[in-house]
């Protein structure tokens, strides 16, 4: 099952994310799940939240995934959706 994590980063949280970047990208490859991942950017090219596809069993991998991703434990995000995903192109 493909789950498109889409979080949105709280306000001025950049530093919180810098923080906690290298934990992130570790757990994203020790876990094994994730197809892609990218930060979402702003009009200035700040990173202001996450777009993280995870190829998991079913949602409730997804959601614990998302519950450990160390992001998440940091506090960085003001809101994360986790939605069914289908792959078409690409």
């Amino acid at each position: 099952m493909l789950i498109a994590l889409i979080a949105r980063d709280k306000p001025d949280h950049l530093q919180t994310r810098l923080d906690n970047r290298a934990a992130h990208l570790a757990y994203i490859e020790e876990s094994g799940v994730v197809a892609q991942a990218g930060p979402l950017l702003d009009q200035n090219g700040e990173m202001v939240g996450s777009l993280v596809i995870l190829d998991v069993e079913d949602m409730a991998a997804g959601d614990a995934w998302a519950a450990n991703d160390p992001y998440n434990k940091a506090g960085l995000f003001e809101a994360v959706e986790l939605i069914t995903w289908k792959k078409v192109i690409g």
